[in-house]
């Protein structure tokens, strides 16, 4: 019989429908004129800079220096305190602000109870109002609570807040090397604590962004936006370790994406 790990809680992605993809486009290259550029890497070059490596999509960064309004649409004074305390780590290294208030133009609005899972739209998609409404969540976090341990609060947050500055899961990288053994895959998250069908497994594990897509490609193991897998999911027997806090390679990485 199959030993079965602690159930492993991922958020699963906002993805845009395609026919919302040229406003969301339109909408970041307004407010980061810099996104208005088409990236070619090569994933090979010895010359990427090696800082270069938490993976951020192309086209959707917040401009540098914004003040990004953060409003909370629920939660109970301690799970707001919490999560507020845990962002703000991301703007010790990233020239950006986080204002948590009551505007009612937020770009950043935050629920517990929208959904028991956990996301948050990519960077600048928080801005297309037509998938994202002024009165609903840009970002949920379905499973924290009051009495949730401090560690589990940072690790979701970072990685949420992660999402929201334009960061995509670690281990869809293109780089990333992780062998699935997908049927194993498939039936995991099938059941507790995600139940999803196999299209949103697909989409939210298994699938990997192209090169094109993405600004730095290669793999870091240490990231806040890499899940801890168990090697039974792997074909190799090699999985992947929690991580709770920013590493190096982050911290190097959003310094160059958000400069001062």
């Amino acid at each position: 019989m199959e030993t079965r790990e602690e159930p492993i809680h991922i958020c699963h992605d906002r993805i845009l429908p395609l026919a919302l993809e040229e406003t969301a486009r339109r909408i970041a290259v307004q407010e980061n004129p810099a996104n208005d550029v088409d990236l070619n890497i090569d994933v090979n070059d010895p010359n990427l800079p090696p800082a270069e490596r938490i993976a951020l999509i192309a086209q959707k960064r917040w401009r540098p220096g914004k003040r990004l309004r953060i409003r909370f649409l629920d939660g109970t004074p301690t799970m707001q305190a919490k999560l507020a305390q845990y962002a703000m780590e991301w703007t010790q290294h990233a020239n950006i602000q986080f204002d948590f208030g009551e505007s009612e133009f937020a770009e950043v609005r935050i629920s517990f109870y929208a959904d028991s899972g956990s996301w948050s739209a990519i960077g600048t998609d928080a801005l297309v109002q037509e998938y994202f409404p002024l009165h609903q969540p840009t970002m949920n976090f379905g499973w924290l609570r009051d009495d949730t341990d401090d560690e589990e609060y940072s690790r979701v947050t970072l990685h949420e807040f992660g999402h929201a500055l334009g960061a995509i899961h670690e281990h869809q990288n293109p780089q990333g090397g992780i062998q699935w053994n997908e049927e194993a895959v498939y039936r995991y998250f099938s059941g507790p604590p995600n139940y999803w069908p196999r299209a949103t497994t697909y989409r939210n594990v298994i699938a990997k962004y192209s090169a094109n897509q993405l600004i730095g490609t290669r793999f870091d193991p240490d990231s806040i936006m890499l899940y801890a897998f168990p090697a039974t999911l792997t074909r190799n027997g090699v999985g992947t370790r929690s991580n709770t806090g920013l590493s190096q390679q982050d911290i190097d990485f959003i310094k160059i994406a958000y400069p001062r």
